[in-house]
């Protein structure tokens, strides 16, 4: 009689959990993208089904002189996508940080409005056209509104006024009819920031603009945001008649310095050892109260999948995270699923033990 050998049964991954009901990504770097390491790839393959660029399609590496633009590290994305098998989403268009200078300067003076409407609309429709069939979806305008709910004073809207948005999304739509449009911010639990932004989807709506979806960056930490506030903000934004994205989580576990707030990347604080207290690793505490924050997320997540298109980690490694320089330069931080040496984390095997018990 022949031995029994039981059926080794592999651990579930994101993709088939989570991605049963939503697609679940993550942001790639172009190091990860070149296959370096390959274990990026590798986690890529097994857990996600839909990517986004950390940075090789923003304005400024895309465009860094007028008319001269630099397709490879955005097209070699593409391939990586493909070959992952995963769906890939543009990010982004219109951005007042990023943009390259000359964007909103000539001959040493501010632009005109017509001039910057129309470089505008040439780098929207350059890239649509290019990436039209190979992305599901653009962030056409990213960060126009400050926390307090009024119109952030970008270039865009210092020059051209609100209506850059409403010309973003037109042109944007033009370029490439079938990709999906959204809007995509920080700070969306704010409920002065939730109501400017349905305010801003609604008016596009009834202009007959096309807009898909508003993205919630989520750039969480261990007590914010407030999570009560922040599932209000998804029923919000769905009750515009758009689908809620969750588009750059990561939850930050280092202490946050006196004065920062959300995610406007130009802050910059100066490094003190207590603002970067676990330079070699976590505490068990506190991994369990990040953990604890990421199961409290999915909670949320899963009781509004009829509501979300998709969930993106803003990176897949701590090696890699922004969250290493930013607000303040040189710490170690851990706020997402994969370690330094991109081993799984405990928190995958629990977040797809919660999603498929509820």
């Amino acid at each position: 009689m022949g031995l029994f050998l039981p059926l080794m049964l592999q651990a579930q991954s994101l993709k088939e959990t989570v991605g049963r009901d939503m697609l679940i990504g993550v942001a790639v770097n172009q190091w990860q993208v070149m296959g370096r390491p390959q274990q990026a790839k590798d986690i890529v393959r097994q857990h996600f089904n839909q990517l986004v660029a950390e940075n090789c399609m923003k304005a400024q590496p895309l465009q860094p002189r007028e008319g001269e633009f630099y397709w490879a590290a955005a097209d070699s994305l593409v391939a990586f996508a493909e070959d992952c098998g995963a769906s890939l989403t543009g990010h982004c268009l219109v951005w007042h940080s990023q943009a390259p200078g000359w964007f909103f300067r000539e001959n040493g003076e501010r632009v005109s409005r017509e001039t910057l409407i129309r470089r505008m609309q040439t780098h929207i429709r350059t890239v649509c056209q290019h990436f039209r069939g190979k992305v599901i979806g653009w962030d056409v305008v990213n960060e126009a509104i400050e926390d307090d709910g009024s119109w952030r004073h970008t270039p865009y809207y210092d020059i051209i006024g609100p209506e850059f948005i409403e010309i973003a999304f037109r042109t944007a739509h033009e370029a490439d009819p079938d990709a999906e449009l959204y809007y995509n911010d920080y700070s969306m639990a704010n409920p002065r920031k939730r109501a400017a932004v349905c305010r801003l989807v609604r008016d596009l709506k009834a202009k007959g603009i096309r807009i898909d979806a508003v993205g919630m960056q989520s750039h969480c930490g261990l007590d914010h945001p407030n999570l009560s506030a922040y599932e209000a903000s998804i029923d919000s934004f769905a009750a515009c008649g758009v689908k809620v994205m969750v588009t750059e989580l990561d939850v930050d576990v280092l202490p946050a310095p006196k004065g920062f707030s959300g995610a406007e990347i130009s802050q910059n604080f100066e490094a003190r050892k207590q603002l970067n207290p676990w330079p070699e690793a976590l505490p068990d505490s506190v991994n369990e109260q990040f953990e604890q924050r990421y199961l409290d997320l999915f909670r949320i997540y899963h009781r509004h999948r009829h509501q979300l298109s998709r969930i993106t980690l803003w990176g897949i490694s701590d090696r890699e995270t922004w969250l290493n320089g930013f607000p303040v330069r040189g710490r170690t931080n851990y706020p997402l699923f994969f370690d330094r040496r991109y081993n799984e984390k405990p928190i995958v095997k629990k977040i797809n033990e919660l999603w498929t018990s509820l």
